[in-house]
């Protein structure tokens, strides 16, 4: 545990020994963010490696060994920082984790098109060359696979 950690978790304890509950629960809230913000910031790095090579495959219409692993360890990532191991459930909500492959795209569209056809295409054509809706869609299913 990090050293900002662990001095809200020693400020949080003397407010709960002090019984201060209403400071001691919008520090919890904080805390709950801030976790919550590392979770979503981890997800999206592997949801760009994930998206990179889904791109990959659709635009070049077929996969290599190296790109099923990497599709697998990303989706392995997200949902191992995705589950909440002691509450049970996830971080993120179906919707919260488009959104941040919605916000991953752009980028992964741009590594795409510097390594997909030996960089041949900008992002605009590789992204004429791709079902958007489905790749973000597949992605969901990967990602959601597991999970049930």
């Amino acid at each position: 545990m990090g050293g900002k950690a662990m001095e809200e978790l020693l400020e949080l304890k003397t407010l709960l020994t002090q019984g201060n509950i209403s400071d001691a629960l919008v520090l919890v809230q904080e805390m709950t963010e801030m976790s919550k913000d590392d979770k979503i910031n981890k997800i999206g790095s592997y949801a760009k490696i994930l998206l990179l090579h889904l791109i990959k495959r659709q635009a070049e219409k077929r996969t290599t060994r190296s790109w099923d692993l990497s599709i697998e360890n990303s989706v392995d990532e997200i949902q191992k920082t995705n589950r909440r191991r002691k509450a049970g459930g996830t971080y993120l909500s179906p919707e919260e984790l488009k959104e941040t492959l919605t916000d991953s795209y752009r980028i992964a569209l741009a590594r795409a098109a510097t390594e997909a056809f030996e960089g041949r295409y900008s992002s605009t054509e590789i992204a004429k060359m791709i079902d958007y809706d489905r790749l973000i869609a597949d992605a969901l299913d990967l990602i959601r696979e597991d999970l049930n």
